[in-house]
Order: structure tokens, then sequence, then C-alpha cells
């Protein structure tokens, strides 16, 4: 699925950035990143107030491989459903994007020049 195609997917819900990365797309709302297209698959952020709803729906997460050692990313693959029914899409994209945002708060602000790496002395 190219940019165009992404934001076609969305377009009847939310306005969304598409950036490309990971040799698929970046899915954003605002500075959030949501989703992340992968091969024609769309895979919305998840957290632990969430994940139980995409494995109840049957979903999977999105794993790579990194040398021989697979990774599970939090995010967990669109409901196939989803693509044809726009409640149920939005109810979906509404979850990623709470989740995306929840993760977002629970990150430390860094001060500009600082390095992640770097610890107090």
């Amino acid at each position: 699925m190219d940019a165009e195609g992404i934001r076609e997917l969305f377009a009847g819900i939310m306005s969304v950035r598409v950036r490309r990365m990971f040799g698929g797309h970046g899915i954003y709302d605002g500075g959030s990143m949501f989703a992340l297209e992968f091969d024609g698959e769309i895979f919305l952020k998840a957290d632990a107030e969430s994940e139980s709803r995409f494995i109840a729906a049957g979903s999977y997460p999105f794993v790579y491989v990194r040398g021989e050692k697979p990774f599970a990313m939090s995010c967990w693959r669109l409901p196939e459903a989803a693509f044809d029914d726009g409640g149920m899409l939005r109810g979906w994209a509404e979850l990623a994007v709470a989740a995306a945002r929840r993760r977002g708060a629970a990150r430390p602000i860094r001060r500009p020049g600082s390095s992640p790496r770097s610890r107090p002395r």
C-alpha cells in the first residue's frame, strides 16, 4: 500500500501524515505515530490498556527479525473487517491514537542538546 492509499483509507475519519520508514510507512495523527504500514498491512499502536482488544479480535503483532532474533513491536494488525467498515476503522484508529498518546505522555522530556544516553553526575 502506498502513501496515497493509506491517506485514502483514513480519509473518512481523520487526516493523517504518512512518512516512509522501516521499508514501509509510519502513520501519524499530529505528532504521534499511531500506526505503521508494512508489506501492505496496517498495524495499530497498542498498549497494556488496549492489547487485549486486539487479541480478542484475532489480531497479531508486528514482528521483525534483527539478525536471527524476532522482535515484536507494540503494533497489532488492523482487523480485516475494519477495511470495509468505516465505523469499525474509526474505533480501532481512536484506540491506537489513545495508546500512542499515553506512550508519549509517559516518556520523559529531554532538554535540547541532551543525549538520551547521558546520565546525571
